[in-house]
């Protein structure tokens, strides 16, 4: 059992980075990078940190920072409360006929999963243990990790940079022109050393047509999995066909909302690695939950994260503390705000990174470093 512990105070930052060279995807193109920081701080002066999910709209952040100090921040200030799992509940249940009233599912879950963030990096550090060690007694002190954030025209060269930065896994973008995706990814297949893997995302960019040929196209390649390749809100019927058609393993999870959902996706079986993204939807409360069914039942748990420094660690945690054979997604793509971060971290040698050792998430994030990019800074005491 946990003390209880008081929150005084929430701050969000709001980052964003212009970009030399757009990150595109089969939905759409990211000119910046945003990111919004949480800093709780509670009565004994323990700081924490979390990050909310942000990536697109690029404008939306401002806008989830405003709701977690004007809307979340209130529910939680100057009481005492319980564990992080239970506070995440509460939050959920307490804001359900909002998120019916304005029809914002995401922005919400998003904030919310970015105060749990927070919350448990605070109640780690109170308890003195890295936050996988706080989630769980045997969570592991490394991870396997992979390359993403690759498009599939830039792979050979980026692969080739992965390779030498320590990575042995990487993943590509596909779904921009069928013909030219399936020869590049067919090259890049063969480029592939003793003991790496490649893997692909779709974005949802994919008729089912189109993806069962995908698909059947590159079943002889050895895929690790083919992500998203359908729209994630088709029929299970839908997904099932398209999983019979191929002996590539199929992943998603980034784009759903609430436990009901996950159930019901590992419960229908079509995919088999399950990909919640902790700054997205539920933070390591609702994620490791997700993680530990997943596993439960056959699936492989491999966070989703495509952010800045302090979602990354806080994934790295969560993945520790499942267990399993998972994968931690990295993007390699240039990132100041997944950079600033101290101490240094990641590191990868082998195909693996090392956690953090210190209590919490075991980093912080560098404002000094991140003082140029800064757009918004807003407060809220209680």
């Amino acid at each position: 059992m946990m003390d209880p512990v008081t929150i005084i105070s929430a701050r969000t930052l709001v980052f964003r980075v212009p970009l030399a060279k757009p990150v595109s995807t089969s939905f759409g193109t990211m000119f910046d990078r945003p990111a919004v920081f949480v800093r709780l701080e509670d009565e004994i002066g323990t700081v924490g940190w979390g990050e909310i999910w942000c990536n697109w709209p690029a404008c939306g952040a401002d806008h989830r920072a405003r709701l977690l100090t004007t809307d979340i921040a209130p529910r939680i200030l100057g009481r005492p409360l319980p564990a992080p799992p239970e506070v995440w509940r509460q939050l959920t249940a307490a804001t359900e006929i909002l998120v019916l009233q304005t029809g914002e599912v995401g922005p919400y879950a998003q904030v919310i999963a970015g105060f749990d963030v927070a919350y448990w990096d605070i109640t780690a550090r109170r308890a003195g243990v890295p936050l996988g060690k706080a989630m769980a007694d045997g969570a592991a002190e490394r991870v396997r990790a992979y390359a993403s954030g690759i498009h599939i025209l830039d792979a050979e060269q980026m692969i080739a940079q992965a390779r030498i930065d320590g990575y042995r896994d990487f993943k590509v973008k596909v779904g921009f022109n069928f013909d030219r995706d399936l020869d590049l990814l067919r090259g890049l297949h063969a480029d592939l050393r003793l003991g790496e893997t490649l893997y692909a995302d779709a974005n949802q960019g994919f008729p089912l047509d189109k993806a069962r040929a995908f698909l059947q196209a590159t079943d002889n390649l050895g895929l690790g999995w083919m992500e998203e390749p359908l729209r994630v809100d088709c029929p299970d019927t839908v997904w099932q066909e398209l999983g019979g058609a191929t002996s590539t393993p199929l992943a998603g999870g980034e784009n759903l909302v609430g436990e009901q959902a996950f159930e019901a996706a590992i419960r229908a079986g079509s995919l088999s690695v399950i990909q919640p993204d902790a700054a997205k939807w539920g933070g390591p409360s609702g994620c490791l939950a997700v993680a530990r069914s997943a596993r439960a039942a056959g699936r492989r748990y491999c966070p989703h994260f495509l952010g800045a420094g302090i979602g990354l660690v806080a994934s790295a945690h969560i993945l520790a503390a499942a267990g399993g054979d998972g994968l931690l997604e990295i993007d390699v793509n240039p990132n100041p705000l997944r950079d600033a971060i101290v101490p240094r971290w990641p590191v990868v040698r082998e195909g693996l990174v090392e956690l953090p050792a210190g209590a919490g998430l075991g980093v912080e994030p560098d404002l000094d470093q991140l003082a140029p990019f800064e757009t918004l800074s807003l407060s809220a005491e209680g």
